[in-house]
């Protein structure tokens, strides 16, 4: 069985290699360049494209979730899971979202992006050495630009529509997209926002059970 997985901001297909995914047939879906002032919800179309499968499986990581989540709503025949992520515009911090008035983002300089990686690391809570070695190395080689559109695309998403054919997989002690701001159906206790890589075991556990069920 084929599984669409799409990653994180500022990630690839490497943020899945600590899951066991033996039980289907990954598929890993690659960034295209973004278009100018292209929305979230046109780019998750673009990248629904590369599916071409209207009753296909698809997994969504952080932003990869947000994706995710409006190929749901467009293809309700879709079976859909998110992972540390949001389904909603409300579900996101207020402080990402008054960057929507403020966007920082577009002023910080390539090097300054880079440089915060180490902080960054924090947030995301990795914690294991090979974690956070392998999420160091994958922030240190993302594209700013497309950092820099994805941000943008972000904080400017007004989705309140929850799709029915979605499942959400979060987070006790995610510290980006906190707990208590989302409303997940299945719940990973002292999960971080890179639990995929901490609880790798119980995660993929979880989508074994949720995928071939």
């Amino acid at each position: 069985m084929k599984v669409y997985f799409i990653s994180g901001l500022g990630a690839d297909k490497r943020a899945f290699s600590f899951l066991d995914l033996s039980f289907c047939d990954p598929v890993f879906i690659d960034w295209p360049e973004p278009l100018p002032a292209e929305t979230l919800g046109g780019y998750a179309e673009r990248l629904y494209s590369k599916i071409n499968d209207e009753h296909a499986t698809v997994v969504g990581l952080s932003f990869g979730g947000m994706l995710a989540t409006e190929m749901a709503i467009k293809h309700p025949a879709l079976k859909v899971i998110i992972i540390a992520s949001a389904k909603t515009y409300r579900e996101i911090p207020g402080y990402l979202r008054f960057w929507r008035k403020l966007p920082v983002y577009n002023y910080l300089p390539k090097t300054k992006m880079k440089v915060a990686g180490k902080f960054v690391l924090r947030i995301l809570g990795a914690q294991g050495s090979a974690e956070r070695a392998l999420q160091y190395q994958i922030l240190q080689e993302s594209n700013p630009m497309f950092t820099r559109w994805a941000m943008h695309a972000i904080v400017n998403w007004k989705n309140e529509t929850v799709p029915q054919n979605l499942v959400h997989i979060h987070g006790s002690a995610d510290k980006l997209l906190r707990y208590k701001y989302v409303k997940a159906h299945h719940t990973i206790k002292d999960g971080q926002h890179v639990m995929i890589m901490d609880k790798a075991a119980e995660l993929s556990e979880l989508l074994k059970k949720l995928i071939t069920s």
